[in-house]
């Protein structure tokens, strides 16, 4: 399908319009999952720099300059590197550190996904910005299939109430305000509601929660969850409720990793309901 004459209207998710670039483009991106975006659509020679946790895809960013953390970011080391474009996202990074970054940086876009349907709008905006409209359509096309494949799977699956951990000591998990639960949910995954103003809450594994759970996804990302861990928890639970572990990257990241993610989802949903 061609797109529209509407298709590429490039406002950010605070509400700023971008024009598509002109010139030379020089990118520094300050989120992971959008830094492999760019880079499928073909702009990894345009990135001049990327936090550490851009890890992805292995063999473009290595030669990429790191600027520091998704938080600690390296104010100088961006500056020296003379950016026309910075990528930030409301969760993932700091808005102190974005306006200081908007002083010399002339485009900061900002993103803020919300849920898997979010992605395609994503694409088309750096899409559009970048002057990458047929990558980025192509990249859409491969996202509707992967959610139309997912839906129609999950159509006589049950919906079962997940606790999805992120870190221990203290328990964290996620609110159902965030990318990561409406992820899970668009394969019959609720996540349990937690009552906590955050979004990425402090929790307790006290009687209440547990008897509400139907199984327990330890994500493999922020924190390294393991099959010991698996173990350790199971005497924390009825032996009705499953413990497993979850690729996070394929689970939290937005961007072109979602269109795999889709996938991922739909065959741990099956695998484990058989």
């Amino acid at each position: 399908m061609k797109p529209g004459a509407d298709s590429y209207a490039l406002t950010d998710a605070q509400g700023t319009l971008h024009p598509p670039a002109q010139g030379d483009v020089r990118i520094v991106s300050l989120v992971p999952s959008l830094t492999e975006l760019l880079c499928a659509l073909g702009l990894g020679p345009k990135i001049v720099g990327r936090t550490g946790f851009c890890v992805h895809p292995r063999d473009v960013v290595r030669a990429i300059p790191k600027v520091g953390g998704t938080k600690d970011i390296k104010i100088g080391v961006i500056r020296e590197l003379a950016p026309t474009h910075i990528i930030v996202n409301m969760d993932e990074n700091e808005k102190p550190t974005a306006a200081r970054l908007a002083r010399f940086i002339p485009h900061v876009v900002v993103t803020h996904p919300l849920g898997p349907l979010d992605n395609p709008p994503l694409y088309r905006l750096l899409g559009g910005i970048f002057r990458r409209e047929a990558e980025a359509e192509a990249l859409c096309s491969a996202f509707d299939k992967a959610w139309k494949n997912l839906q129609e799977a999950a159509v006589p699956w049950p919906r079962e109430r997940v606790l999805y951990l992120i870190w221990k000591a203290p328990w964290m998990t996620v609110s159902r305000d965030t990318y990561i639960s409406r992820f899970l949910a668009a394969a019959g995954w609720d996540t349990v509601p937690v009552q906590a103003p955050a979004r990425y809450p402090r929790i307790s594994l006290d009687r209440d929660l547990v008897s509400g759970v139907d199984r327990v996804l330890l994500s493999s990302e922020p924190y390294s969850f393991r099959d010991r861990h698996a173990e350790e928890l199971r005497g924390e639970f009825p032996s009705r409720v499953g413990i497993h572990i979850v690729e996070g990257d394929m689970v939290s990241w937005y961007g072109s990793r979602a269109i795999a993610g889709l996938d991922y989802l739909r065959s741990l949903r099956r695998q484990l309901l058989a």
